[in-house]
């Protein structure tokens, strides 16, 4: 097995939507904000190699919404998932699987792409299959009034209408272990119905792809959760959880939105489960 980082791109969130209830004076510490309360924010999607599957986790927000839209998020950087396969020796058409962590705009809108005359949508990744499970695109074909700005539908409905739609199983407990995808997935409710967390075995480490359950390492303390999760009390069971096995495991944590803080992992102390090392993608993969 080999392992990639794929940078999709960079942008802004608001530094207050991004920790929620948390004062600005505590979460600036971690996160500095721009004059506007800007922070910066990645999509740093994963390519995980083996055998004959190329599977890419999470596409970032691609290139086919508004440039009014791309505004409100203040994009920077160069990075794209082209730029990013390239460097690494792939190309789209190489990709097998997508495997979408959960349907939000900013992780599987680079999924599907305009047709060549921009009358309708096609997958971005033609030969690839794309990876939901039932709870979750039901959740997002269906949305609540509160997550409907982030499920949109150009992003989501042409991947059923290729046919090319597969659904994981759904776990008994939290962890589901997945044989045709060759990782274990942690399911968390949280942020969204059933947001998959991959747990992935890496030469004898276990590099888990954190998604929305754990944004930057800026979210490590129990309290810093999104303005954006829609059942906040439950993420910080669900993060408490997750920690306290990362922690006593010694997982490594990979960071898809922390714009500079790539790999972390964790380590128990007397304010609960804290940072303990940082590292670059190179330094593990």
């Amino acid at each position: 097995m080999k392992l990639y980082p794929i940078n999709a791109g960079n942008f802004k969130l608001d530094g207050g939507a991004m920790f929620g209830v948390v004062p600005k004076s505590l979460w600036t510490r971690t996160n500095p904000a721009d004059a506007n309360n800007m922070i910066d924010i990645a999509a740093r999607c994963l390519l995980i190699e083996e055998g004959d599957r190329l599977i890419l986790i999470d596409t970032g927000m691609g290139n086919k919404q508004s440039e009014k839209f791309y505004g409100y998020y203040h994009l920077w950087g160069d990075d794209t998932i082209d730029k990013s396969l390239k460097a690494n020796g792939f190309h789209r058409d190489d990709i097998t699987d997508v495997f979408m962590t959960h349907l939000h705009f900013d992780h599987c809108g680079g999924s599907i792409q305009w047709n060549k005359d921009k009358t309708g949508y096609e997958p971005a990744f033609k030969n690839a299959h794309f990876w939901s499970n039932k709870n979750h695109w039901k959740w997002a074909t269906q949305p609540n009034r509160r997550e409907k700005a982030s499920f949109l539908k150009e992003n989501i409905l042409p991947m059923e209408a290729s046919g090319h739609l597969k659904f994981t199983a759904l776990p008994e407990l939290d962890i589901l272990k997945d044989s045709e995808l060759g990782f274990n997935i942690f399911f968390a409710n949280g942020h969204t119905e059933k947001q998959m967390i991959p747990m992935i075995q890496y030469q004898g480490k276990t590099i888990c792809f954190m998604a929305d359950l754990l944004p930057t390492a800026g979210h490590l303390p129990l309290p810093f959760v999104m303005g954006y999760d829609t059942r906040p009390l439950l993420t910080l069971d669900e993060k408490e959880r997750f920690l306290n096995l990362a922690a006593d495991n010694d997982y490594y944590l990979f960071l898809e939105h922390d714009a500079h803080n790539e790999i972390i992992t964790v380590q128990h102390t007397e304010k609960g489960v804290r940072l303990k090392d940082t590292f670059k993608t190179q330094d593990i993969f």
